[in-house]
């Protein structure tokens, strides 16, 4: 059985397998954190270029969130150290920044968290290093695609079984594999929350989507097949059989109507090609 909570910012927050419903001041709240982590993306746009260091990119994110007054929610989370996780071609998520210079036609994915007045802003997108082939750009367009058509299915009534059908679907027709290891979650002022969002599944399956419900959708999808494995770092989680992966991702509330997007771009860069 599925509880549903009705919360106010005055409650604390407790992990405890409850789905959190929120009212106005939640929206305000993670509107506020969602625009800041998607202005965060925009500001690296510049520095994600052939030969840029990893690490570089990451220092300019923590620069930009502290001179907002808001803080890295990745810093210090279970050990962590790092401003954002940064995915280089075949690691599917939670790459470490590094030394590592990009190189041209590399695919990337840089994934920020922010916490603001409480509320975490969580959101990814994929970058194009230089002349990407066309088979990669395939891959980051098709992903893209999965994140919005996921996003559609995000409404009241709806379940989150018809958000992931929807993911897999669209991805299996182009035969990419979709992860299963790793999924979307409830967020708010706590950074990962029920219920998860699995990017497969079945019409109608798991949770009911009610109003007031906050969570990521962050489907994952794979050139080859769906296996992943986590690095000895404990962190970076890589395709097994070594193809490609991409990864979208945004933070939504859901509405009387639909859901409301908190993590779009201010500067409409919300895909690449960003100099477009």
């Amino acid at each position: 059985m599925i509880d549903y909570v009705t919360v106010s910012s005055a409650d604390t927050p407790v992990r405890d397998g409850a789905i959190r419903l929120h009212g106005p001041e939640g929206f305000e709240g993670m509107r506020k954190a969602g625009r800041l982590a998607a202005a965060a993306l925009d500001h690296i746009v510049p520095l994600v270029v052939p030969g840029a260091v990893t690490q570089v990119i990451d220092d300019a994110v923590r620069d930009f969130v502290l001179a907002a007054g808001a803080l890295p929610a990745t810093v210090g989370y279970r050990g962590y150290a790092h401003s954002s996780c940064i995915s280089i071609n075949h690691v599917v998520c939670h790459g470490i920044p590094s030394e590592k210079a990009l190189k041209d036609g590399d695919i990337v994915n840089i994934d920020i968290t922010v916490i603001v007045d409480g509320w975490h802003g969580d959101t990814s997108r994929m970058f194009l290093v230089g002349d990407v082939p066309l088979k990669a750009r395939r891959l980051v367009d098709v992903t893209y695609e999965c994140l919005m058509i996921g996003i559609e299915q995000a409404k009241p009534g709806n379940t989150v079984g018809d958000i992931g059908h929807a993911i897999q679907s669209h991805a299996e027709k182009q035969r990419y594999g979709v992860v299963r290891d790793f999924c979307g979650h409830g967020l708010g002022r706590l950074f990962h929350d029920a219920p998860e969002i699995v990017h497969v599944g079945r019409p109608g399956h798991g949770p009911e989507l009610r109003p007031g419900m906050f969570f990521t959708i962050e489907p994952m999808i794979n050139l080859g097949k769906p296996g992943v494995k986590v690095l000895d770092d404990g962190w970076t989680a890589v395709t097994r059989d070594r193809s490609l992966s991409a990864q979208f991702e945004h933070s939504i509330g859901i509405t009387e109507t639909g859901c409301e997007i908190f993590t779009k771009s201010p500067a409409g860069l919300d895909k690449p090609p960003y100099q477009g």
